[in-house]
């Protein structure tokens, strides 16, 4: 049964992450610590492995959906050479400052957090594109704030780096295609914090590597791979903006549930 549910997160985060651009960890995070709590998995331990988990599946899910939308046309490859740095810097930290956190308070971070994205989806809120892509110095920046946020939550980075290449004046289609790319350095390194930082933990279940659950990743990236680009293809014909709101009212019911779980 608990790999019938690995399969169906899979495909779901799969289309999730190449239609919206926003991620498969918005789902993946929340559906996995349902289901790691249901394996009676280490309590305190749950949501670190749902992160570093979401971010490992983000690897294989990245790299498929990011040749789909570069098939299009629609990867900016010079934001991601100049924002990758900063995102490699920032989301191994930010893995490392996660093994530090309690379960309770990374859960209500992540409670926090798709609230947020909710309401930005519900609402449309879009910022003006009132400017240019910043230096390299800014991009090293902003990559930092990306990947330290992106890890503390288990997500590609989507929900962060889609707005802010709005505002830099970068079509939409060109910010959920270069996301993508984005996506698969946050994953790797996120990936190889979520690792290191609990190798030195000695109470994690079996099939763990650090805090990567071995048997969920499997089950994920195999089929989130084969949905991904179906997702890529959907973003260019679909009405994107009403399946948000859409979503975002899944993203409400999410937290809801999460929040009421922490009392």
């Amino acid at each position: 049964m608990f790999w019938i549910g690995y399969i169906i997160i899979g495909a779901v985060a799969g289309v999730l992450a190449g239609l919206l651009g926003v991620g498969g960890g918005l789902v993946i995070v929340p559906a996995l610590t349902f289901i790691l709590a249901a394996q009676h998995l280490p309590p305190n331990h749950i949501m670190q492995l749902a992160l570093g988990t979401s971010l490992a599946t983000i690897m294989f899910t990245s790299i498929s959906s990011l040749k789909s939308h570069h098939d299009h046309g629609a990867v900016n490859w010079f934001v991601v050479r100049t924002i990758t740095p900063g995102i490699l810097t920032g989301t191994f930290l930010g893995a490392w400052v996660a093994a530090q956190l309690s379960t309770r308070f990374l859960t209500g971070f992540f409670i926090v957090f798709i609230f947020y994205v909710a309401v930005q989806m519900l609402l449309n809120i879009k910022p003006k594109p009132t400017r240019t892509l910043p230096g390299r110095g800014g991009m090293f920046g902003v990559g930092n704030i990306i990947g330290v946020v992106s890890s503390l939550v288990g997500i590609g980075g989507g929900s962060l780096s889609v707005p802010f290449m709005a505002w830099c004046n970068i079509p939409v289609h060109h910010a959920i295609g270069t996301s993508a790319a984005i996506g698969f350095p946050i994953a790797l390194a996120g990936t190889a914090g979520y690792i290191t930082s609990g190798l030195v933990v000695h109470d994690l279940p079996s099939g763990s590597l650090g805090f990567i659950y071995l048997p969920a990743l499997a089950g994920i990236a195999v089929i989130s791979i084969l949905t991904a680009p179906l997702g890529a293809r959907l973003a260019h014909r679909l009405p994107v903006s009403m399946l948000k709101k859409i979503f975002a009212f899944f993203l409400i019911g999410i937290g809801t549930k999460m929040l009421s779980g922490l009392f």
